[in-house]
C-alpha cells in the first residue's frame, strides 16, 4: 500500500523524487551490450547502495543524490577525461563508444524513466540494507 501511494505521490508531485526516492535512467549502450559489461555497471550501482527498481535493458535506479552519483560514477562523456574507477575510465577509449547513458538532471530522469516504462512497471520494494545505509 506504501508503493502504491509513493508512486501516486512521485507521480503527482513529481518533485517527489528527492532524497532516498530520487530515481535516475541509466542505458547500457550496444557497445557495452556486446563486450558484456551489463553484470558489472549493474553490480557498481548495486554495490554503491542503490535500489534497482525497473530493468529492461535500460534501468532505473533509485536513492540519495542518485542522479549526481551516477553521473560520477559513469565519468565523463570522453572517456579520456575519465578518472580509473569510473565505468568509462575503466571500459572505454572514444567518445562514440562510451558505453553508457545516464541521466543529468532529475527533470531528464524523469522524462526518461516515462519513455521506456509505465508507472506499473517500476517496482517498489523495501531494500533491508537501508539502515546500513541510509543514517
Amino acid at each position: 500500500m506504501i508503493c502504491l501511494l509513493l508512486t501516486v505521490f512521485a507521480n503527482v508531485f513529481q518533485t517527489g523524487w528527492t532524497g532516498v526516492n530520487e530515481r535516475t535512467f541509466v542505458a547500457v549502450k550496444p557497445d557495452g551490450v556486446q563486450r558484456r559489461l551489463v553484470g558489472d555497471i549493474v553490480r557498481r550501482f548495486e554495490k554503491k547502495g542503490f535500489k534497482l527498481v525497473a530493468m529492461k535493458l535500460v534501468q532505473v535506479w533509485q536513492g540519495l543524490d542518485v542522479v549526481k552519483t551516477s553521473r560520477r560514477m559513469l565519468g565523463e562523456t570522453n572517456p579520456a577525461d575519465s578518472l580509473p574507477g569510473t565505468v568509462r575510465g575503466d571500459y572505454c577509449v572514444e567518445v562514440g563508444r562510451n558505453v553508457i547513458h545516464g541521466s543529468d538532471s532529475v527533470e531528464s530522469a524523469q522524462r526518461e524513466i516515462s519513455l521506456w516504462f509505465r508507472n506499473e512497471e517500476i517496482q517498489c520494494w523495501e531494500d533491508p540494507a537501508s539502515p546500513w545505509i541510509y543514517a
